[in-house]
């Protein structure tokens, strides 16, 4: 009779593995749920602060009141494209002008960031993950802050962006105007309107958006927790070495990724959500995950171009395009210069370190930053 050797006794049966080729259809599957869930939460909390919103926009003068007020109406409705395309349109038809405008476009930028921010939340009883999902996220919200910081006074003094915005709007407003339907983002939010329309069964008002938020929230969390774990198992070591080597060769790649997707997809939330379980399963490399946020901070701007290409308006025009001349010059004075180009990486990853000692802080940073400070400051300089 012969006796199991020590190894072989330790051995656990083998479990049963999935196909690959059936398993990326699974990842695929809960990528769609895990959008139709950021879809969900994005019209609960819409839902709640539609009426607040449309007020948010009259009188301000204040250009830090206006930057907050960006903000705000950006968590609020959970879009920057819905934000500056308001906006767009209030400038359009002359209810606001382009200086006050310009501080309320800076503010979406921060405000728009929220979303993913939300989801790394989701990663918070695996600590490493979350350290990771935590940095990835708020690398992006340090990013915006920092260029609003270094912006918005040099354009209140010197109105550089609004002016050169200007002439290229003057120069390009005989355009009759443009409409890009996304795909992706019609399937998502078919998707999300079939859950819309069982929840409206037993609902409606403030208890649907209640719902909404609930059921968003829960598709996140439970989404985020397989894809990630399939990941992990479908993507090979050699992939993730290539994926990270050839976007740690060119910042610039990334930043096409990120823009080419958010173009695709019609919203930087869904680009940069879709970043975070890739990070915190290890996939993807922080570093490497930055440029592409930057990206998706360009190519949320087409929504507003084509809205303002649309309008007619030359004012209209020439706030879009503030937008986007923000978000370009931002990337080149601090990611082009190398001792500033990681700075919000190493902010982040400093907070994410700081969070880990009390992971509810991660709650606090979240509701704090992107609600208590904008409604405190708009009360305060409006």
């Amino acid at each position: 009779m012969t006796k199991s050797t020590g190894s072989e006794m330790s051995r656990s049966p083998t479990r049963p593995t999935l196909p690959p080729l059936l398993r990326g259809a699974l990842v695929v599957a809960l990528l769609y749920l895990f959008l139709v869930g950021v879809r969900l939460l994005e019209g609960g909390i819409k839902g709640f602060g539609s009426d607040f919103t449309d007020a948010l926009f009259d009188n301000v003068t204040n250009p830090v009141a206006g930057l907050l007020v960006g903000v705000l109406a950006t968590v609020l409705v959970q879009s920057s494209s819905v934000t500056t395309t308001t906006i767009v349109g209030l400038v359009a038809s002359g209810l606001l002008n382009v200086e006050a405008a310009v501080p309320m476009i800076m503010g979406a930028n921060i405000g728009t960031t929220v979303t993913n921010t939300i989801v790394s939340l989701a990663h918070v009883r695996q600590t490493e993950e979350f350290r990771r999902a935590f940095t990835a996220a708020t690398m992006h919200d340090f990013f915006n802050v920092i260029a609003v910081a270094v912006l918005l006074p040099l354009e209140l003094v010197t109105k550089i962006l609004s002016r050169t915005a200007q002439e290229v709007a003057e120069f390009i407003s005989g355009s009759s105007g443009a409409t890009f339907p996304s795909p992706i983002k019609g399937v998502v939010s078919w998707g999300a309107d079939r859950f819309e329309d069982l929840l409206e069964v037993v609902a409606a008002g403030d208890t649907l958006a209640a719902l909404g938020i609930a059921l968003g929230i829960g598709f996140i969390f439970l989404t985020l927790t397989f894809i990630t774990t399939n990941m992990r198992v479908l993507v090979a070591a050699r992939i993730e070495r290539s994926l990270n080597a050839a976007l740690a060769r060119s910042g610039l790649v990334g930043m096409a990724v990120g823009m080419i997707v958010t173009i695709a997809v019609q919203s930087s939330s869904i680009t940069t959500s879709i970043l975070i379980p890739l990070v915190a399963s290890g996939i993807l490399v922080v570093r490497n995950a930055y440029p592409i946020t930057l990206g998706a901070n360009i190519g949320t701007t087409i929504t507003a171009l084509l809205a303002a290409l649309a309008a007619g308006a030359t004012a209209g025009l020439t706030i879009a395009v503030t937008h986007t001349l923000f978000n370009v010059v931002g990337i080149v004075l601090i990611y082009s210069i190398p001792r500033l180009r990681y700075v919000p990486v190493e902010l982040a990853d400093r907070l994410a370190g700081f969070v880990m000692k009390r992971k509810s802080l991660a709650v606090a940073y979240t509701f704090g930053v992107f609600v208590v400070v904008p409604i405190v400051g708009i009360v305060v300089f409006r």
